[in-house]
């Protein structure tokens, strides 16, 4: 026979390996339809998962209270023992100091682990402080036996406890408020004050209160709910803002005149508990379970509601296995998704959504009856206590198993709250929802959640198919196509290629009525679809077969607005001009400012919209190459359209002037233009182009020849002037205007002889052609270089001299007074010369005195002591310091011819010596002979080198001022200068 706790061992591991199987049973719905594989690597651990404590307490367990990580337990009859959970090796034990009989009936532990109540058998309480080892009576709360105490959870403090409700046995309700002081040294009661503020009745009796809670909502709003054996009662009232600490009592007097609003259930088992879930620790409550007769009363809370605060309230029933005769339920805990009830010998998880148990745990009886069991509000654990073991239960995830329950009741939206984070669930719940509206016919819901499925998309596009829901498929299939990643190229373009027939055959459809809303919203989304930035890449690469299908459907219009949004310009354009809307087309080339496109169609936009292609090409100004449209100009008929001739010549003449194109073609053509239509501009823009070749940007020959073919003679002449041809120059001139050819004739202003030559070719065409002798006789005083006896010979035989009497006359008149201003010049030149040569002999004569005590203006030593220069000026030097002085300044030629004059100098010294030696006597009729011309050498070298170094003297002579401007240090020994300072 097994033991007790063999059987305890293996009712554990039946039951979790049945929570695991039904886990795992349930997961694997939909297995066959998803993409997903359920594959669990490791077992899950359970939600609810008990831990003995490792504590043999010395005696029973009386009473046990855990809040805020502080454990209090009563052990037998006079020892109460405190443990903080952050420090379990140390606990705190304190004799009460009962010398009766009373017994310990209730521990009360308010929110922050403070402050602890110790309610006695004998109508008393005694209050203990977390930091205190002095177990304080409270005189006040003698006679009372405290069943219940609703703490503040706003005022609450480590030091004081603020108004707290306390509910007695009598269903008497006290407002009283307890400090840690010690207090002065009359009054060293811990209860500042004890009043009662209200009871509470069922039958006409008093009732104990079994469960007191005061909670805050909105706008300072409390409300505060008291239950007794049968009976839920609710207070609701709002504290003046400031006035928390005067208390609750207000809130009971706003109730009087009305009867308090309670809930009453006819099952009276003795007592009841009510238990609170709060999501974050120091908010309202959003739900509560009341475990009374009938069983389990389930809701939640809305503080907001102004006739009651329980909303969506239920009635859970008690199991058949629990019997109210002789097996009652001690405890109940609130959680998230379950209330745990608590039975003699064992604990039921039931879920609050559906009602069913989910998990069960058998006690074995060696650790004796259950007692009680509490939910620390802080630390969110679960404690179970008998009189001689204590069991924590902790509580994870248990939020796991929600979405299937959520599911099983079509409440999708919180079935899929609850499975983020799991994937293959998310994937379940979808299928379920999308299955859930395809039943109710409402298909594009559930074309939406199929396409965030990973079910077999063929599976159910043939669904809707089936079920002749094109709207739906082709929201399926939108949906699907958003959520593919980029690298999915061969979905993503058989989604657009199938969307785009769609599309394509519900517009046909709706188009013989193209006036409807539906229609214009088809066509606007199907725009928007190709416009989608995020299957732009797509679209382009299929935009052959896209445009395929739009032909196929005959559908032109969304067919060039594609084109556009593919910047398929080209296509756009070509449409146009084949259907010969050319105003379009240019308004389409003029809006994207394609100048490729611009080259390609110009010539055919040119032959019937010449004006308003011109205006776009000069809009677009330089970013056109006129080069390049000369072949769209010259494509005008043959007959000569006046506009496009116009047009062309108005492009031209912007090109010239405006965007100052040098392109020798646009010159070239721009100037047969002029020759062909507009003579009259064509020497205009001649003389404009500039007067010297290098400043002409058309060819010259060509356009010489050009307009010699239409006999433009003026225009002639001046390209003849330009290309410096004078002489043809002239020669055509006379042939329009004399005057012309004397313009020509005065250009070669530094060639006087062919001036002399134009010249003579007009007065000769003057005498011989127009037999005009005045008009000859002008010629002459026209131009300087023309004498009468020029022009004589071109007069015929039979003139007079009486027509040139007067030119003569002038000639002779000048001829002597050039003769008078020559003889006037040589008499001058005479006297100049003849000064010179006193100048030069008073020169020689002229000496200078120097002192013994002269010094150099250089060196600044005594002058007499080296050779040395006497200057007028009166400044004296050195010769090696004025040869110091004068060197830098001397050019380069100067330098070299002053270097080449000393090489000479010290050869002729050396020779000069040479000669001096005793020579044989043979040779000293040679030797005398070489002495008078090496004598004569030395000193025209010296002379020299006097006519270069001492020409002037170097402070009072050119050399200075021309060093005005040069520093004083050379720049290129600067450096050097610069670092022999430092």
């Amino acid at each position: 026979m097994a033991s007790i706790l063999d059987e305890y061992e293996d009712s554990q591991h039946t039951q979790q390996n049945v929570q695991s199987h039904g886990r795992l049973g349930s997961t694997n719905i939909g297995i066959t339809h998803s993409g997903f594989v359920n594959v669990r690597l490791e077992e899950e651990k359970p939600i609810f998962n008990k831990q003995r404590i490792d504590f043999a307490p010395p005696e029973k367990i009386n009473h046990l209270s855990v809040c805020n990580n502080q454990l209090c337990m009563s052990l037998g009859k006079d020892t109460l023992l405190r443990i903080d959970l952050a420090k379990p090796d140390q606990p705190n034990q304190i004799e009460l100091g009962r010398k009766d009989d009373s017994r310990v009936h209730r521990l009360f532990l308010d929110p922050t682990g403070s402050h602890l109540l110790i309610s006695l058998s004998s109508s008393e309480c005694l209050y203990v402080n977390r930091n205190s080892q002095k177990v304080r009576p409270l005189p006040r709360w003698r006679g009372h036996l405290i069943e219940s105490v609703g703490w503040n959870k706003v005022l609450g403090s480590d030091s004081s406890t603020g108004p707290v409700l306390i509910g007695t046995s009598q269903g008497l309700i006290f407002e009283a408020e307890i400090t840690a002081s010690e207090g002065s040294l009359f009054n060293n009661n811990p209860d500042q004050y004890f009043r009662q503020v209200h009871s509470l009745e069922e039958d006409g009796r008093p009732a104990p209160v079994c469960c007191i809670e005061v909670e805050r909502g909105w706008e300072n709003k409390f409300f505060i709910i008291a239950t007794t054996r049968k009976r839920l009662f609710q207070f609701v009232g709002r504290v003046a803002e400031g006035s928390e600490t005067q208390g609750f009592s207000s809130i009971f007097s706003q109730n009087q005149d009305l009867l308090p609003s309670f809930q009453e259930f006819p099952v009276n088992m003795g007592y009841s508990e009510i238990t609170f879930y709060t999501s974050k620790l120091r908010s309202s409550p959003k739900a509560f379970a009341w475990m009374m007769g009938n069983g389990v009363l389930y809701g939640q809370l809305d503080s907001v509601r102004p006739e009651s605060l329980l909303s969506d309230v239920q009635v859970w029933e008690y199991t058949p296995d629990i019997d109210l005769s002789f097996n009652k339920p001690i405890s109940i805990v609130l959680t998230q998704f379950h209330f745990l009830l608590l039975l003699h010998d064992r604990i039921k998880a039931v879920c609050t959504l559906n009602g069913q148990v989910v998990y069960e745990d058998v006690f074995p009886e060696k650790f004796g009856a259950l007692k009680r069991m509490i939910k620390d509000p802080v630390g969110g654990l679960v404690w179970i206590y008998t009189e001689r073991a204590v069991f924590r239960y902790h509580i994870q995830k248990e939020s796991r198993d929600v979405w299937q329950m959520y599911m099983g009741m079509n409440k999708f939206d919180l079935a899929k709250e609850f499975c983020r984070d799991r994937p293959e669930c998310m994937d379940m719940v979808l299928a379920k929802e999308a299955e859930h509206w395809f039943q109710n016919k409402r298909y594009l819901e559930s074309a939406k959640c199929y396409a965030l499925t990973q079910n077999y998309f063929e599976e159910i596009a043939l669904k809707f198919i089936e079920a002749k829901q094109e709207d739906a498929l082709k929201e399926f299939l939108l949906k699907k196509l958003n959520n593919l990643k980029q690298n999915e190229r061969t979905q993503i373009t058989l989604l657009v290629t199938w969307l785009t027939e769609l599309y394509l055959n519900r517009i046909g459809q709706l188009e013989s009525d193209a006036n409807t809303v539906v229609f214009k919203e088809t066509r606007d989304e199907f725009r928007k679809f190709l416009n989608s930035s995020k299957h732009k890449e797509c679209l382009f690469n299929n935009r052959s077969t896209i445009y395929d299908l739009l032909a196929s459907h005959g559908n032109v219009d969304d067919m060039v607005y594609f084109s556009v949004v593919m910047q398929d310009y080209e296509r756009v354009i070509s449409h146009y001009c084949q259907h010969d809307n050319f105003a379009a087309a240019l308004e389409v080339l003029s809006k994207h400012c394609d100048d490729k496109l611009f080259y390609k169609f110009s010539p055919v936009l040119m032959q019937h919209i010449p004006k308003k292609v011109v205006e776009a090409w000069i809009q677009m100004g330089k970013r056109l190459d006129p080069k390049k449209l000369i072949p769209a100009l010259m494509n005008y008929s043959q007959m000569g359209s006046s506009q496009q001739i116009d047009e062309t010549i108005r492009y031209m003449e912007f090109c010239v002037y405006e965007l100052a194109v040098t392109e020798e073609a646009i010159h070239n053509y721009l100037l047969s233009l002029y020759a062909k239509y507009r003579p009259d501009s064509l020497l205009l823009y001649l003389e404009q182009a500039g007067t010297h070749a290098s400043e002409i940007h058309y060819d010259l020959k060509y356009a010489l020849r050009l307009c010699a073919e239409h006999g433009y003679l003026k225009a002639c002449v001046l390209v003849y002037k330009i290309m410096e041809l004078y002489e043809e120059a002239v020669d055509l001139a006379l042939q329009v205007d004399v005057d012309l050819a004397k313009s020509c004739a005065d250009l070669p202003d530094d060639d006087e002889e062919l001036r002399k030559k134009l010249w003579l070719k007009i007065a000769k065409h003057v005498v011989q052609e127009e037999k005009d002798v005045k008009k000859a006789m002008n010629c002459l005083s026209s131009c300087d270089l023309l004498k009468i006896e020029d022009i004589l010979p071109f007069f015929p035989d039979f003139v007079t001299i009486d027509h040139f009497k007067e030119a003569i006359c002038g000639s002779l008149e000048e001829y002597n007074q050039h003769i008078e201003e020559l003889k006037q010049e040589m008499e001058e030149a005479t006297e100049s010369a003849k000064r010179i040569r006193e100048d030069i002999q008073e020169m020689r004569n002229k000496y200078g005195l120097v002192d013994s005590q002269e010094k150099c203006a250089s060196c600044d030593f005594p002058l007499l002591n080296r050779p040395f220069y006497l200057f007028l000026c009166g400044h004296m030097f050195h010769y090696d310091c004025l040869f110091q002085e004068v060197t830098p300044h001397l050019s380069s030629f100067k330098l070299s011819r002053l270097d080449d004059l000393q090489k000479k100098l010290t050869a002729a010294t050396q020779s000069s010596k040479s000669r001096h030696r005793p020579a044989p006597k043979e040779d000293s009729d040679s030797a005398s002979l070489g002495k008078g011309s090496a004598g004569t050498s030395r000193e025209q070298i010296k002379c020299d080198i006097d006519d270069i170094v001492a020409s002037e003297c170097v402070y009072c002579g050119e050399l200075m001022i021309k060093s005005i401007d040069k520093p004083f240090i050379n720049p290129d020994k600067f450096e050097e200068e610069k670092s022999s300072w430092l």
